[in-house]
């Protein structure tokens, strides 16, 4: 006999507002609060989602941030615990609970990865030592509640995080969708609207900052995590400690100094974008003209690709076979090698970590001077946007 009886839909709406609270507990404590520390939150929500998850998932703290931590540091490498570009999208997406079971029981990967979640008495004595114990007690809790009913209720309750989570973010969201950032990897923002995974649909946009509260970054972006923040800061029951910065513009600046280096390195990632976008219009003009000058072997279509993917990541991520049509490519024309060229001396950059500030902003300048010599119109258009990049 059930306690709770209701219409069709009203045991939709239970599990809708029930495995929403998962998602809330996964995108704001274990994501934004415990592998990030984007934001605080009282010890009171902290510990209310922790007992959550262990009723809904039986994740402990410590594993999933580990693993978390660890695909962040090699993403989509042989080293990351859950890449499609690695493992294949359907394994990901279908499987994806199934590698992270697997990764969380290596104790190199807690032990260097997991520092600072919950090791307190009940972490040790109660979500640790039964896992499960939280998943049957929500089982007998649904029964209770909805009757035979509640079996179904508690069946979705159990696949919502290994699906969404483990499948959907982990994998579509390193398949599918749109690029705000040129992060390097394949991350990618599913929807601009995060809602249904509480702000985790805008996976790109947290790969170029992921120690950002915030989710979205586009006017036209929604992220629902951070509304939830942003209501816990109005109660005082959570604190944001960082947010993605705002890249500042002054329109009269003429020459790269300190403060341009700055904001270049400080938004690589979406430098690196708008100079994908910007040369993108030139690339395939000059890649059609490239046809009638030149006996490719190789479609010009896959050609494009090699060259639009070299724009968007670093050559030595790409595949095989895109390797050797931008190669070809780069041969037969000097625009497109000038803006392979240029594009890999600007990522150079940041990784001169020896140079000082003022060589920095030199090497910068010198960048900027040869971009609007070399006759390229799209480039000496995105040099002096650069040089107008300065800090708030």
């Amino acid at each position: 006999m059930a306690l709770i009886d209701l219409p069709w839909w009203g045991y939709g709406m239970v599990v809708l507002g029930l495995t929403h609270v998962t998602t809330a507990a996964v995108t704001l404590f274990l994501h934004r609060h415990q592998a990030h520390r984007a934001v605080s939150l009282h010890p009171a929500v902290s510990h209310f989602f922790r007992f959550w998850l262990w009723l809904t998932t039986g994740m402990l703290t410590k594993a999933w941030v580990a693993i978390h931590r660890k695909h962040h540091a090699n993403c989509d490498t042989p080293e990351d615990p859950h890449s499609p570009q690695v493992f294949g999208i359907r394994r990901v997406l279908f499987s994806g609970a199934e590698l992270y079971r697997a990764e969380s029981k290596k104790g190199e990967t807690l032990e260097k990865y997991g520092r600072g979640t919950p090791d307190d008495w009940l972490e040790h004595r109660v979500y640790g030592k039964y896992p499960t114990a939280g998943i049957a007690i929500m089982l007998v809790i649904d029964v209770a509640l909805f009757g035979p009913i509640g079996l179904t209720v508690w069946a979705v309750q159990m696949l919502w995080i290994p699906f969404f989570a483990a499948g959907v973010i982990n994998g579509i969201g390193h398949y599918w969708g749109y690029r705000s950032f040129a992060t390097g990897e394949a991350s990618r923002n599913i929807v601009p609207w995060g809602i249904l995974i509480g702000g985790e649909e805008l996976h790109n946009n947290h790969h170029a900052y992921s120690a950002s509260a915030r989710l979205s970054n586009r006017w036209w972006e929604f992220d629902l995590g951070w509304a939830y923040i942003r209501l816990l800061e109005i109660l005082r029951l959570a604190k944001v400690q960082r947010v993605a910065p705002k890249l500042c513009l002054n329109p009269g600046k003429t020459r790269c100094d300190i403060h341009t280096v700055q904001a270049v390195i400080r938004h690589r990632f979406e430098v690196l974008s708008r100079f994908a976008r910007s040369l993108q219009q030139t690339v395939v003009a000059e890649i059609q003209d490239l046809k009638t000058r030149a006996a490719l072997e190789f479609q010009d279509r896959k050609v494009l690709a090699a060259v639009k993917h070299s724009l968007q990541t670093e050559a030595g991520t790409l595949p095989p076979t895109e390797r050797e049509a931008l190669d070809q490519a780069l041969r037969y024309s000097p625009v497109l090698k000038t803006i392979y060229t240029m594009r890999q001396e600007l990522t150079g950059l940041w990784e001169r970590s020896t140079a000082s500030r003022e060589q920095l902003a030199s090497q910068l300048e010198d960048w900027c001077q040869r971009a609007e010599a070399s006759g390229i119109a799209a480039l000496q258009d995105f040099s002096r946007k650069i040089r107008c990049y300065g800090s708030p």
